[in-house]
């Protein structure tokens, strides 16, 4: 693998750790997932506008895409407020791969092979390991986190056919952002009845650097996607759930154990299996 792409998709995977270390670091994360949502939008208003038109066939997709990912918004905030980033991180990114692999099995027969089932095996001994035992995960995070899994990877594969098509990748993430950053504020507003955001205030400073942040990882992520292999791409961008255990300890002060440690290692390890021969 090129040099340049070990680089981007490290900074993809660190970066996508760190805006998750300061969500959970966050007073409201509800309100901190909003306020994200403002810089991604900024973003995506210029582009919308020099990017062609999504063509019709797409837009239904990129109507329920948005959809749920404002419910795998609330889900993540509320996941956070009931457990640890390094226990509730390595959960969501494990289970994403698990559900699709799954999935994928149940409804299509896909065939799993040898590195697929070692996948599925590894990432829920790493869960159970995580949800089991002293500093043990509670049950509600545990729901809460296979629960955004869930609409992660419904999103994801709602995506993976609206963008064929859009006719345009880039236009299609662009009015994704736009859709959602429209639907994440009303969201809130029917949830809390009001949205106070103070430009000076230090925590609207801290959710839109992690706003930022998830942009710059998701552009990471997708250039080292063009450079590089899906595979081994895909393998090193597991790395950010060792990245969510460090920070979760150095940021949070979050406990750090041997046993979460390596419970962290074999959900990470278990998710490139999936990768490869899910």
């Amino acid at each position: 693998m090129h040099p340049a792409v070990i680089g981007l998709t490290l900074s993809a995977a660190l970066l996508h750790a760190i805006w998750n270390a300061l969500l959970r670091s966050g007073a409201d994360r509800l309100w901190s997932m909003t306020v994200m949502s403002f810089a991604t939008t900024a973003a995506a208003i210029p582009a919308a506008f020099v990017l062609p038109v999504p063509l019709p066939d797409c837009w239904s997709y990129i109507a329920v895409s948005a959809a749920l990912q404002v419910i795998y918004s609330i889900l993540l905030a509320s996941a956070y407020r009931h457990g640890e980033l390094s226990q509730v991180y390595p959960i969501i990114r494990g289970s994403v791969p698990l559900l699709v692999t799954l999935g994928g099995f149940v409804l299509v027969s896909q065939r799993l092979s040898p590195a697929g089932l070692f996948g599925i095996a590894l990432v829920c001994g790493g869960i159970a390991s995580l949800a089991l035992g002293k500093g043990r995960l509670s049950t509600k995070a545990l729901l809460l986190a296979l629960a955004t899994a869930l609409f992660v990877a419904s999103y994801v594969t709602a995506d993976g056919i609206g963008v064929r098509r859009a006719g345009n990748a880039q236009s299609y993430t662009a009015w994704i952002m736009l859709t959602y950053g429209t639907l994440m504020p009303l969201t809130f507003l029917l949830l809390r009845r009001q949205l106070r955001v103070d430009l000076t205030d230090r925590e609207t400073v801290k959710a839109m650097a992690g706003g930022l942040l998830s942009l710059l990882s998701y552009g990471a992520i997708l250039t080292a996607l063009s450079l590089g292999k899906l595979g081994p791409v895909s393998t090193l961008r597991e790395t950010s759930v060792v990245f969510s255990a460090v920070l979760g300890r150095v940021v949070l002060g979050e406990s750090l154990s041997l046993r979460r440690i390596l419970a962290c290692v074999v959900v990470a390890i278990g998710a490139v299996c999936l990768g490869f021969g899910g």
